[in-house]
């Protein structure tokens, strides 16, 4: 017995020793959890319960030289919905209304979305997706619909705001304005970022209830800073020019890819450029910057350099005789050959030029520049060619010339053969601004994509005119070679463009691409500017692969692009002129326009059918009937917000789509 209450003491004993040391424990554990650790662990506390949330900056707008929207962001809603939240009464109530409601905006049958929400309702989906990428304005009519009126809680409303970039005027000049996202740094949005981006704020919240955030006070702890506007050089008329003439030649042609850019002579403002490639499907759209990122050889818009170094350096004049023969010249094992079948027989050097003889061309340089043909890469390097322009904009080809010096890539056909444009590489746009800086009379200048770049309306920073070289060479030779220029049009390889209101001035370029294949291909260019006698544009065409069976000389598949574009900014720009003895009659115009007005109101009782009218004229007619205009996009109507028929109700508002 007593052994028995031996063991039962030893138990008890043991176990208060265990219940004494596991109180120790404890009392350590809260000493280290309060006194040692204690900051570490209320920050921690402070992390599930109080978090800073950023506030994300406006980012900054890109404008066209006028004004127009390039870029801007958008707030876009994804709606989805928790299907198990409604009660049944609710939902058995309503779903006929909101899959109706659905259809109306989202097109499919309201069947449709009435099995998907009552099969999303069985799976206890409380995250069913609706629709994504819905305007504002369509986010609150959403947000109005049955059973979604009833809120987050009662009616499993569940709305995720996004802000997205959003381009108003469609795909035009897409590819230069840019983008800045997850596919990288691209074009003007992303080389001047940090301008766009704006600095984003911090706000302090409280987690509550529900797993909802509120702000612990009225103020951010970090104000967000919007980024600033940047206004490009771009002129949107020109821009819209360029860009359709180079699609109708593109489309009609069955061209792979091709670019178009206008610049202005005195100040190298880039005012349009166009860079079209082919899909799959062979629709084209703004795929790659071709015009400052692909380095080809030019072909015969090359000629001009060549010929220039050779009037400066005195070995030619314009009236000098070359005998191009039949057309063929052979240097070493290979043979050059004029488009021109038969050959141009004796001619000027002017001439040659005009009329694109490679020979003759050839003929010149070899003869003067054979035996020391680093002189006449020199005298290239000195007028510009063949540098990078370092542009703002990455990614900008890298142009190439032969070098003797180099006897790796310098062989005995290889002057010959970078005379007329081969075996050199150029960008569209190191092409273009050495034709501006002939018509800019010597002077080189750098293209500039930005005006200057605003904050609230002012003016933060300037991007002013840079000049390469302030005289590419002499201005007789300028002189000489404009006059040649000026007659390539008129009485030359380009007299297809020619039209006597409006000179032209420029180069055609055919060259062959893919020869080594034995599918020979071809690339069309034509370089210029206008007008000829007082330039004040300069434009580059190029268009890469056109099917051959339709047609592949520069002349006729580049050539035209450019005659569209100057005879669309000619017919934009105004022609002043006086009127003598104009007598004013302010009385009769007023009457008569309010006359106008009185029967436009009358003709119409309900809203017109606007579709592909143009946009102007349908605004201009809307405007008159005392309907709130709201458009996006340029060209002819193809939507409209209030259907055709129905009547018009005071201070109507109408949205416009245009093409």
């Amino acid at each position: 017995m007593a052994i028995e209450k031996k063991n039962i003491l030893n138990r008890l004993y043991l176990l208060a020793g265990g219940v004494f040391l596991f109180a120790i424990a404890i009392t350590y554990k809260i000493i280290d959890i309060q006194f040692v650790k204690g900051d570490y662990y209320k920050q921690k506390a402070e992390k599930l319960t109080v978090r800073d949330f950023e506030i994300k900056a406006n980012r900054g707008n890109v404008y066209t030289a006028d004004g127009s929207l390039l870029a801007t962001s958008m707030s876009k809603f994804d709606i989805r919905m928790d299907a198990v939240t409604v009660t049944d009464e609710n939902f058995e109530e309503n779903i006929k209304g909101l899959s109706q409601a659905l259809s109306k905006m989202l097109g499919k049958s309201a069947g449709h979305y009435e099995n998907y929400i009552r099969k999303g309702r069985k799976s206890k989906n409380r995250y069913l997706f609706i629709t994504r990428n819905l305007s504002y304005n369509e986010y609150l009519k959403v947000k109005a619909f049955p059973i979604f009126n009833l809120g987050i809680y009662k009616g499993g409303f569940i709305a995720e705001q996004r802000t997205v970039r959003e381009h108003p005027i469609g795909k035009v000049a897409e590819r230069a304005v840019g983008y800045d996202d997850y596919r990288g740094k691209v074009g003007i949005e992303g080389n001047f970022y940090k301008f766009l981006r704006g600095k984003n704020g911090k706000r302090l919240k409280q987690r509550i209830a529900k797993g909802q955030w509120k702000p612990l006070n009225d103020n951010n702890e970090i104000e967000p800073i919007d980024g600033k506007d940047i206004i490009t050089t771009l002129d949107l008329d020109i821009q819209d020019f360029a860009h359709h003439a180079l699609l109708a030649q593109l489309e009609k042609f069955e061209a792979e890819h091709g670019t178009v850019v206008v610049m202005e002579v005195k100040t190298g403002e880039i005012k349009a450029i166009s860079n079209l490639g082919r899909n799959k499907e062979g629709n084209y759209y703004e795929r790659l910057n071709y015009a400052v990122g692909e380095s080809h050889e030019p072909g015969s818009t090359f000629k001009l350099m060549s010929i220039m170094v050779a009037l400066e350096d005195k070995v030619i004049d314009t009236s000098t005789v070359i005998d191009t023969g039949d057309g063929t010249y052979k240097v070493y094992n290979r043979t050059v050959r004029d488009s021109h079948r038969g050959g141009y027989g004796k001619i000027s050097a002017g001439r040659v030029f005009e009329l694109s003889s490679n020979v003759g061309v050839v003929k010149i340089i070899e003869k003067h520049y054979g035996k020391n043909p680093q002189k006449f890469i020199e005298a290239l390097n000195n007028m510009e060619v063949g540098h990078k322009l370092n542009l703002p904009i990455k990614g900008e080809g890298i142009p190439t010339l032969p070098n003797p010096n180099d006897k790796n890539n310098w062989y005995g056909t290889s002057l010959a053969w970078m005379t007329h444009g081969y075996g050199v590489s150029m960008t569209p746009l190191q092409t273009l601004t050495f034709y501006n800086a002939v018509a800019n009379n010597g002077e080189m200048v750098k293209p500039r994509f930005i005006k200057e770049i605003r904050m609230q309306n002012k003016v933060v920073e300037t991007f002013d005119k840079v000049v390469i070289n302030p005289k590419i060479c002499s201005q007789e030779t300028i002189d000489k070679v404009r006059g040649l220029m000026k007659n390539v049009v008129k009485n030359g390889t380009a007299t297809n463009i020619y039209n006597k209101n409006y000179e032209l001035a420029g180069k055609t370029g055919t060259c062959q691409t893919e020869y080594w294949t034995g599918n020979t291909k071809y690339i069309s260019s034509f370089a210029g500017y206008f007008p000829a006698d007082n330039p004040k544009y300069s434009c580059i065409v190029v268009i890469h692969k056109p099917n051959k069976h339709i047609g592949y000389y520069g002349n006729i598949v580049a050539a035209p692009v450019f005659q569209k574009i100057a005879h669309k900014i000619y017919t934009k720009s105004p022609v002043l002129d006086s009127i003598s003895q104009f007598q004013k009659s302010p009385n009769l115009i007023t009457e008569n326009f309010e006359s106008y007005n009185e029967l436009v109101r009358e003709g119409f009782e309900t809203i017109p059918d606007l579709k592909s009218m143009n946009g102007v004229d349908a605004i201009a007619l809307l405007e008159n009937l005392g309907i709130k205009v709201i458009f996006s996009g340029t060209g002819k109507v193809m939507k409209q917000s209030i259907k055709a028929g129905e009547k018009i109700e005071k201070n109507t508002t109408i949205e416009l789509t245009l093409s």
